[in-house]
């Protein structure tokens, strides 16, 4: 576990809060999956990021996954070779799933009434 944070070291980090700020915004305009049913997307969301998770966890100790040093990363470790990015993408890449997911269907809900 690494403890060695650079100065430009958190562009990465700084940029999937931002999308995932992004999206709670969208979401939250449109109530789309969090704004519609907060406790149902939380829990969702939480099963979402423990499944890739564990995906991650068993492809580094596979040898697949490997963490590399990067001047745009934090250098922070949540565990051997899974940097705190990788957290923040995962949860960026279920949230947005279910916020594209949500608003798939409320296009389709949406044309099929028009339709009727």
């Amino acid at each position: 576990m690494g403890l060695r944070p650079r100065g430009c070291g958190v562009i990465y980090l700084a940029c999937l809060l931002a999308v995932i700020g992004c999206m709670a915004l969208l979401d939250r305009r449109f109530r789309l999956f969090l704004w519609r049913r907060p406790a149902v997307g939380a829990l969702v969301l939480a099963v979402g990021l423990a499944y890739f998770l564990a995906w991650d966890v068993w492809g580094i100790v596979a040898g697949v996954f490997l963490h590399r040093e990067s001047p745009y990363m934090t250098g922070l470790l949540v565990a051997p070779q899974l940097p705190v990015e990788e957290v923040f993408f995962l949860l960026f890449l279920s949230y947005l799933t279910m916020v594209l997911f949500t608003g798939a269907v409320r296009i389709l809900e949406h044309r099929a009434g028009r339709d009727t």
